[in-house]
């Protein structure tokens, strides 16, 4: 957004121009497919991988990551693993790099504004708001906002344990396995109530 106070578009009042005015705020799969490079050392030379989902907010741990640095917040991201060389991570990182590749995508479908998760609980609110049957309609926004708070638990334990990963804190693997078919089941029922 861009405010101007100069003619022609606002007469000389602070206004959005609207030429400028653009929110993401949609679904459409060009707002959310985007692309991003990683090329250096410690990166593998992959060419174009069209099969990795990530997010934006995995861009500052990997590259964090593969300079050696450290936030002193906790990241909302995950280090892409499968995108460095093995000698450009730490060893927590490299231990049990299936499960962490695993627990990163259960926690990136549950969590991020694109995943599986927010995709069928949108779908789900909109069926809600369609309904004409008000019981209908409080019924699946009252389990969209359950579903949301066990997201939300879940999200933020698994969050910890990638950031403390990163850190170089070691992965309580069963710990993992146990989130993941967490996530799993919770991406289950927000599926289920997308109708």
């Amino acid at each position: 957004f861009y405010f101007q106070t100069t003619p022609p578009s606002c007469g000389g009042d602070v206004c959005v121009n609207p030429g400028f005015a653009w929110n993401h705020g949609n679904v459409q799969e060009e707002i959310g497919n985007t692309w991003v490079g990683f090329v250096g050392p410690g990166v593998k030379n992959l060419g174009v991988d069209s099969g990795t989902w990530t997010d934006h907010t995995n861009v500052r741990p990997t590259i964090n990551e593969l300079l050696g640095l450290r936030d002193s917040y906790r990241d909302d991201g995950r280090v892409l693993v499968e995108a460095l060389d093995s000698r450009a991570v730490v060893q927590s990182l490299r231990a049990h790099r299936e499960t962490l590749l695993r627990l990163g995508s259960a926690y990136e479908q549950v969590n991020a504004p694109f995943g599986s998760f927010a995709a069928d609980t949108l779908a789900a609110s909109t069926r809600a708001l369609k309904s004409a049957d008000e019981g209908v309609y409080s019924s699946l926004e009252s389990r969209i906002a359950d579903l949301t708070a066990q997201r939300d638990a879940l999200a933020l334990r698994i969050s910890i344990a990638l950031n403390d990963a990163a850190a170089g804190s070691p992965l309580d693997e069963q710990l993992a396995k146990r989130w993941i078919a967490e996530a799993d089941q919770l991406l289950a029922e927000a599926r289920a109530l997308a109708g």
